[in-house]
């Protein structure tokens, strides 16, 4: 069973090298699921709504046409939404909502040497690449990108389509809300929360919650300005 990524940028380059071998040798999610992509087949092609990209090919992978040709694809084929959200935290949650596909037509790309405890549960949708640990009963949603080096420890919750950058570090207890951002080498103190749609900014440290909504830099983390549109609503 193939899989089909959406988007044709560099995350759809990095969940591609993801899933190439030696993966293929060690395919174990925690709960007894087949865990790495190569168990739907491999990647079979993306899906990209910029035209001048399709017919081409993006990390060895050709790109089949617009995100909204879906319903053309085979319905055993697993999706990805492999868009990133740096500058705008919503935008993959976005597209999936746009789609409006169950659940079960999306797979998980989980990178071999993400260190995941057993307890650790995920949604469908989400790519986790390498090294990054969970410790110890920590909640991924659906279509949620942690990208490498990430630490997420005991009862870390984190959001629908949620993104951490490489490198964050969450303590124990840490809520992150649907579609918040927080950029390379954040740190985030226990029990705090981040708001839905917050964006924390490189290497900041937060020691308070933060709310829905703002844009944090810093430390200690202090609010600057808004991120933009309500999680949840269009742009």
């Amino acid at each position: 069973m193939a899989l089909v990524l959406l988007g044709a940028g560099g995350l759809a380059r990095e969940a591609i090298e993801a899933t190439r071998p030696p993966c293929r040798d060690h395919a174990r999610i925690p709960g007894g699921q087949r865990g790495f992509v190569h168990d739907h087949g491999g990647v079979g092609g993306l899906l990209d709504d910029d035209p001048a990209k399709h017919g081409s090919t993006v990390g060895g992978v050709r790109v089949l046409g617009p995100t909204g040709s879906v319903g053309e694809l085979d319905p055993q084929v697993r999706l990805i939404a492999a868009v990133a959200s740096s500058a705008d935290p919503g935008r993959r949650a976005r597209l999936v909502r746009r789609l409006g596909l169950a659940p079960a037509r999306y797979g998980r790309i989980v990178h071999r040497q993400a260190a995941l405890a057993p307890s650790t549960r995920l949604g469908v949708g989400v790519i986790v690449l390498a090294n990054v640990v969970a410790t110890c009963d920590v909640t991924v949603g659906a279509h949620v990108v942690v990208m490498p080096g990430c630490v997420l420890t005991h009862d870390v919750d984190l959001g629908d389509g949620c993104t951490l950058a490489s490198g964050v570090q969450l303590a124990g207890g840490v809520v992150v809300e649907p579609e918040a951002y927080l950029g390379t080498g954040a740190t985030v103190r226990e029990g705090v929360r981040i708001g839905a749609g917050a964006v924390v900014g490189m290497g900041a440290v937060v020691l308070r919650d933060v709310p829905p909504g703002e844009v944090w830099v810093g430390s200690p983390a202090a609010p600057i300005r808004r991120s933009g549109p309500e999680p949840g609503r269009p742009a």
